[in-house]
C-alpha cells in the first residue's frame, strides 16, 4: 500500500511502513534529528524530529505515514520548540564548542546553527562527568553525551560487544562502560567498531587524529547540516 500525505502544504508520497521522517527525506524534505539513524529502528529519545500532525506533537521518526495526514514541520512554532530542546541539551551536559575537538563535525552544534540558537537560555547544570583515556586508541569524554544511545545500539546490535549502557534516570542519567572497572581499556572495544564511529557529538574520540582537519574546514563549518544530511541521505543521518 502506498499513498500521499501533506508536508508543509506539499504532497509527499510514501510506501507502506515508511515513517513520516523517512518519506519526507525520500522526497527531499529535511527534518532536524539527532538520535535517528537509518541503520537502526526508531528511538525517539531526542524529540528534535517532532512535527505536528492533527494538532499533536509527534516524533516523525517513529510515526508511520498515513494517507491524508497533514504534517507541519518547518514552521516558526515547531522550530521554536526544537530550539528549546537544543538549549536544554546544551545545559544538561558540558558543551564548550570553542574548545571541543569535535567542533565543526558535531551534529548538536550544527543543529544549533541550523535552528539559529544564539544562547543557552537555561541555567547550566555543570554535571560532574569523567574522561576515560584508558583505551590505547579511543578517548571518552562523557561530558558531551546527549543520551541518543547510538553507541549503545551499535555496540550491541552490530558489533556484538555491548560495551556501552545508560544507567539511572532524570538528571542522574549517564553513559557507562560495561566493564567491572568501568574503563574502556578493559573491554574488547576497537577503533574500527561501528560504535567508535557513530557518536553525533564529542563523546567518542579517536586519539592522535583530533585536529588533522583544521577547524574551519570540517563537515558543517561551511555547509549546513540540512544540506549535508540530504546530500548524503543514502548513508548518513
Amino acid at each position: 500500500m502506498s499513498g500521499h500525505f501533506m508536508f508543509d502544504g506539499r504532497p509527499v508520497p510514501f510506501e507502506a511502513g515508511q515513517t513520516i521522517l523517512e518519506a519526507a527525506r525520500a522526497a527531499g524534505h529535511y527534518i532536524p534529528h539527532l538520535c535517528w539513524h537509518p541503520d537502526f529502528p526508531p528511538h525517539g529519545s531526542c524529540k528534535l524530529c517532532m512535527v505536528k500532525v492533527g494538532g499533536r506533537h509527534v516524533s516523525s521518526c517513529a510515526l508511520e505515514a498515513k494517507e491524508g495526514m497533514e504534517v507541519e514541520s518547518n514552521t516558526p512554532e515547531m522550530n521554536g520548540e526544537r530550539r528549546a530542546l537544543l538549549q536544554m541539551l546544551f545545559v544538561e551536559g558540558n558543551h564548550f564548542c570553542p574548545s571541543c575537538e569535535k567542533s565543526g563535525n558535531c551534529q548538536l552544534q550544527a543543529q544549533a546553527y541550523e535552528l539559529e540558537m544564539t544562547s543557552a537560555r537555561f541555567d547550566h547544570f555543570f554535571p560532574v562527568r569523567p574522561v576515560d583515556a584508558s583505551h590505547p586508541d579511543i578517548l571518552l569524554d562523557f561530558n558531551r553525551c546527549i543520551f541518543c544511545e547510538l553507541c549503545v545500539r551499535a555496540s550491541r546490535d552490530v558489533d556484538g560487544k555491548s560495551v556501552f549502557a545508560l544507567t539511572n534516570r532524570g538528571i542522574h542519567k549517564h553513559l557507562v562502560v560495561n566493564a567491572e572497572s568501568g574503563q574502556l581499556g578493559d573491554t574488547d572495544f576497537s577503533a574500527d567498531d561501528l560504535a567508535a564511529n557513530i557518536c553525533p557529538v564529542g563523546v567518542i574520540l579517536h586519539k592522535r587524529v583530533g585536529f588533522e582537519v583544521p577547524i574551519g574546514e570540517r563537515t558543517y563549518d561551511e555547509v549546513p547540516i540540512s544540506v549535508v544530511s540530504m546530500r548524503d541521505k543514502g548513508s548518513k543521518p
